[in-house]
């Protein structure tokens, strides 16, 4: 450290701000990779990977998307959900149906085995809360600060 600024923050110097810890971008990296390491286990007993998961929770909070819909609530295009999709379809845990007022649409929804799995699911979330050691309160204001976070980059990226 080079000392502190005028309110006691710390001041680093040019080498160590450059430093791999230092990054924020490096630290939601790292979590990331813990969490996906933390979700395997626990969605393999399922057939699931964790963008399948992701989809189900969305669905699971407002079943019949169009893939567009799906695409649009987690951030990803056609190329990478539909190979998903088609997955999770064979699995059994969603319908694949185009839509009768408009065909360019395909329309997914949750099949009886995929509601049922919704009941699993709030073990897999119990399963993460112990893992992350945070309270309640601790992973709301986490998860508001991310969102925050992902709200400034993404303005950033329009400005």
């Amino acid at each position: 450290m080079d000392g502190n600024d005028d309110n006691g923050k710390a001041i680093l110097k040019d080498g160590e701000a450059l430093a791999l810890g230092q990054q924020l971008c490096f630290a939601v990296y790292s979590v990331a990779h813990a969490f996906n390491r933390t979700y395997k286990p626990l969605l393999d007993r399922f057939g699931l990977t964790y963008p399948q998961y992701l989809v189900l929770l969305a669905l699971w909070q407002k079943d019949s998307m169009t893939v567009k819909g799906i695409g649009e609530e987690l951030g990803l295009d056609s190329g990478t959900l539909s190979p998903l999709l088609k997955r999770l379809e064979t699995a059994g845990f969603v319908s694949r149906t185009r839509d009768k007022s408009d065909e360019r649409q395909v329309i997914i929804r949750l099949t009886p085995k995929g509601q049922d799995l919704k009941t699993e699911a709030f073990g897999i979330l119990t399963e993460i809360g112990k893992a992350t050691g945070c309270s309640m309160e601790e992973a709301a204001a986490l998860r508001s600060a991310l969102s925050d976070l992902n709200r400034h980059l993404d303005d950033n990226q329009r400005s």
